[in-house]
């Protein structure tokens, strides 16, 4: 059975139900996908770019609670965040 977005790390009712209006229903479904093209399917669907939800749904797949992003590993992920809200 799938396990719900909720049940991943860090993500909440309000972050499974804004991956579920793009179609992506699972924990499993979401990991598959990665966090860099599931967060680029919410912003085209109008979902509002926001870089704290971002690295804390990165950190959420790693399994790490989401204020572990730190230095240069939150830097470079600001700089992937970017890239994705640019495109």
């Amino acid at each position: 059975m799938a396990e719900p977005v909720s049940s991943i790390r860090n993500l909440g009712p309000a972050v499974e139900a804004m991956f579920a209006r793009v179609g992506i229903t699972s924990a499993e479904q979401l990991g598959e996908i990665g966090a860099d093209a599931a967060y680029k399917m919410v912003l085209e669907n109008g979902a509002r770019p926001h870089f704290i939800g971002y690295y804390t749904l990165v950190m959420g797949l790693q399994g790490r609670p989401w204020n572990d992003c730190q230095g240069a590993e939150k830097e470079a992920l600001r700089t992937k965040f970017d890239a994705i809200k640019a495109n």
